[in-house]
């Protein structure tokens, strides 16, 4: 993607000028970001989709001002009739299901593939919508079928309902309001409240962007810190000849205070240790995904990820779904390209080691890579 051409994507803007402009900063409306956009999953496959246990599902209905929350998976008869108004079925990482869904997805990738979440499918009859909320991360209100009424506003009280089975804003005040046709686009900063009611039989896809805490990076990182600690620290334990007798021992010495310390800043103080660990969770696949094992390829003639599969890398190390390998060299071009564009062909694979493409056979193996050209 050349990040510094216009894309009628971001309304003539290029990525570069977006990323500059909007991104994280204010929102920005798009008509025809995607002319004669259709919907690429019809009603009847996302029923079925939404009875399935590996699919992350929720309805939400409204009567009267009484919201109602159930999760999936639903049995076909739990889904309510279309002509019943209010209404709407999320499915959550469709692109982990249907490949037309997945490429859309790579339309936004000029965003880091570390920040890239997945794409929610929102389906509602005439009325239906989630009521006014709020988001943590990024997103992008792509528009797929029939119409939505969107409000927004910059929300100073983020005060919740107490009592509703959904984070609905208790005091809403929209700024703005536009009416999404197919194809239009809604881009939206973090914590921008927003506010959609679908106007007749209505389509929403929704591209959104992790954002993990401090919080949780540190518990994350902390977590496979400690698996390594064992191998990187060696079995040094703890002396203390000099110390004296105690007439209270239910104090903690002061040097095994000071051992505990430096024990925590060696496990700290290799920065391709904290750098290997953060690019295992970030490649890490979602709690709902799995892969199965494959035959071997006789011959790789060219390779593509498996739609499934988080590739990322860095000045040293390879990640895919949560491992990863040292990397140098042409090797290590080879790899990066293959996690940039997702896919390597026959040329690309003509300079690769022997160790690189038994390596790649064995992610074939395993169901991460699959073989021929082309797109995931």
């Amino acid at each position: 993607m050349r990040i510094d051409h216009p894309l009628a994507l971001l309304g003539g803007l290029s990525p570069e000028r977006f990323m500059k402009r909007h991104w994280q900063r204010k929102p920005l409306l798009v008509r025809g970001a995607i002319p004669g956009l259709q919907p690429l999953l019809a009603r009847e496959q996302l029923f079925e989709l939404a009875t399935r246990e590996e699919v992350e599902s929720r309805l939400v209905s409204q009567d009267g001002g009484h919201w109602r929350l159930q999760r999936g998976p639903f049995t076909r008869r739990a889904i309510p009739p279309r002509n019943r108004p209010g209404w709407t079925l999320l499915l959550q990482g469709m692109d982990l299901h249907d490949a037309a869904v997945h490429g859309l997805l790579q339309q936004f990738r000029f965003v880091p593939e570390a920040r890239l979440d997945d794409l929610m499918v929102s389906y509602a009859t005439d009325g239906g919508g989630v009521g006014p909320h709020f988001d943590s991360y990024d997103v992008f209100l792509l528009q797929a079928q029939g119409r939505r009424r969107w409000r927004i506003g910059r929300q100073a009280d983020l005060t919740l309902h107490p009592e509703l089975p959904l984070k609905i804003l208790a005091n809403f005040e929209p700024e703005e309001e536009f009416v999404l046709e197919p194809g239009d686009m809604l881009y939206l900063p973090p914590r921008y409240a927003h506010d959609g009611v679908a106007e007749g039989e209505c389509q929403t896809y929704s591209i959104g962007f992790r954002s993990p805490g401090r919080a949780e990076i540190a518990r994350e990182l902390l977590q496979r810190l400690a698996e390594d600690a064992a191998e990187q620290l060696g079995g040094a334990l703890y002396r203390d000849p000099r110390q004296p007798a105690t007439a209270t021992p239910g104090a903690i010495p002061d040097a095994l205070g000071e051992f505990a310390h430096e024990a925590l800043a060696a496990a700290l103080r290799e920065p391709r240790l904290l750098d290997r660990a953060l690019g295992e969770f970030l490649s890490e696949p979602k709690p709902s995904v799995w892969f199965e094992s494959q035959a071997a390829p006789r011959r790789l003639r060219g390779v593509r990820l498996d739609a499934r599969s988080r590739m990322l890398y860095d000045a040293h190390h390879i990640f895919i779904n949560g491992e990863s390998w040292r990397a140098s060299g042409r090797d290590a071009r080879l790899m990066r390209r293959l996690a940039d564009e997702r896919r390597l062909d026959a040329k690309d694979l003509a300079g690769a080691s022997d160790g690189a493409r038994e390596l790649l056979a064995s992610w074939c193996e395993a169901g991460w890579l699959n073989e021929g050209p082309g797109d995931s």
